[in-house]
């Protein structure tokens, strides 16, 4: 059993099928795993062991029978806890919520239950999943496996870190901003932002217990460390929720070439109104060097035709709208009767002003993206993928301080605004567009750099293939330092 921690998730499976060993000597060794190592990292905040061990005989037994549950049977696996697990408390790092116990699974969960995984425990993420650190009341503070003094990211922190600390083979996340691409960058592993509507979001917090309606941006998808693992979960999370069902399939396309040397890739690194640090966008650029060196066309500073500020100006806006109604009345009472300006453009400004849009304002904006989809369809048409950055810069220093606008992040030696830090996830967030990341080198520092590799709508398969490419070139995964 030694130093099966860091196989990935198709490969146990075919160990356990091969009975090299059996789920429930799997399950023991990751509860050791996290017994050593988790009071370090707290990246498992809640467990449902004496389930998980029944489930674990049970797949056991089942493949002593010759029989198989699925692709994931007997797998043990952890999720991010915003989704809701029966027998295991779902709070979204709320201390409301400290007491919430589901009577259903969310159905992304039960899709990968039924597939065979057993869920074993609970990765941690901020309050209600909205910030890029993983901290909270109720669990405390997750840190990063490749620097305990820096952040694992936010909101799938928990689950990013789980992974690289070799918890883990596969976890299910959500991104509305960055919450499954940004933890992947910061702890090195792989994680896609499937299109949206693709993964059912049901059971998902926020909205609140027993919403059914889901976000207008947020979405579910996986995160591994490998992009096969990646591909395998998405065959099993992808489909008609509820209440599509009964009206459609989902088919999503193939790739869109057999072969890398057919690849037209276009590569932005950079952009002046969201500087990158130095060091991510070389690696970005030579993550491009190692797709052209393999005969892909690559077309260096190529962007869809759109402006970058007007383009997050609109996804911070559809951003605002959907947090704004969780917000308290009395908060949006105030905010109506105190309107910014209407030219402040400062994060700020843009959330205020957006919290509290009425039903037209939704509609006008709503046609701005459709807009902006349009330019990427046909960006699309020319380019087949884009690599671009995920954030800024590489994992940042833990920074709790209650004034979160006020928060700031240094970029090239440069202080930028905290929220800063969402603006090329949140440039495919809003329209809807799939987005996966590979790790793709380290910093000077040792930290980790992922690259978001952008396609275009329903084509996850491309983004995926291309992913694959690029972890094959650049060699994917690194175990963190101090499990080395």
């Amino acid at each position: 059993m030694a130093d099966i921690e860091y196989r990935g998730a198709k490969q146990l499976v075919e160990a356990m099928r091969a009975k090299e060993f059996g789920s429930g000597e799997l399950l023991d060794h990751y509860l050791g795993r996290v017994e050593a190592h988790n009071g370090t990292i707290n990246a498992v905040v809640a467990t449902d062991i004496e389930a998980a061990r029944a489930r674990a005989d049970a797949a056991d037994a089942a493949t002593a029978r010759g029989e198989s549950w699925g692709p994931l049977h007997g797998l043990p696996i952890t999720i991010k806890d915003t989704f809701e697990v029966v027998g295991m408390p779902c709070t979204a790092g709320a201390p409301e919520l400290k007491d919430h116990v589901p009577a259903r699974h969310a159905t992304s969960v039960e899709r990968l239950i039924e597939a065979g995984a057993i869920v074993y425990g609970k990765t941690n993420t901020p309050i209600w999943a909205g910030d890029l650190q993983s901290y909270n009341d109720v669990y405390g503070t997750t840190n990063n496996p490749w620097d305990l003094g820096r952040a694992p990211g936010g909101s799938s922190g928990g689950s990013a870190a789980s992974l690289a600390s070799g918890f883990t083979a596969l976890e299910l996340g959500s991104d509305i901003g960055g919450s499954i691409r940004n933890p992947a960058h910061f702890c090195g592993v792989t994680g896609l932002k499937p299109s949206f509507g693709i993964v059912p979001i049901r059971g998902h917090i926020p909205g609140p217990p027993g919403n059914l309606s889901g976000a207008d941006i947020g979405v579910a998808g996986p995160l591994a460390r490998n992009v096969e693992d990646l591909e395998l979960a998405l065959d099993i999370l992808a489909g008609a929720d509820e209440f599509d069902a009964p009206g459609w399939k989902l088919d999503l396309a193939k790739p869109r070439r057999e072969r890398v040397a057919d690849y037209r890739v276009a590569v932005w690194s950079d952009d002046a109104f969201c500087e990158v640090d130095r060091e991510v966008a070389a690696l970005i650029e030579q993550a491009g060097d190692a797709l052209a060196d393999a005969g892909a066309m690559v077309a260096r500073d190529a962007r869809p035709d759109i402006d970058m500020a007007e383009s997050h100006e609109i996804y911070y806006s559809l951003l605002a709208g959907e947090l704004g109604a969780g917000l308290p009345e009395g908060l949006r009472r105030r905010l109506r009767d105190s309107p910014p300006d209407a030219d402040d453009n400062s994060h700020a400004g843009i959330f205020a002003r957006a919290a509290v849009m009425d039903h037209a304002a939704w509609i006008a904006l709503n046609e701005r993206r459709a807009r902006l989809r349009e330019v990427w369809r046909q960006f699309f048409g020319e380019h087949d993928v884009l690599l671009c950055p995920v954030m800024p810069r590489s994992a940042i220093p833990h920074d709790h301080s209650k004034d979160f606008q006020g928060r700031k992040v240094t970029i090239n030696g440069k202080a930028r605004d905290y929220t800063d830090m969402i603006v090329w996830c949140g440039m495919t967030c809003g329209v809807y567009l799939p987005a996966a990341v590979v790790p793709i080198g380290t910093t000077s520092e040792g930290l980790p750099v992922g690259v978001q590799i952008v396609a275009n709508f329903l084509e996850d398969r491309t983004a995926l293939d291309v992913a694959r490419h690029l972890e094959t070139a650049l060699g994917g995964f690194r175990r963190p330092p101090m499990f080395a």
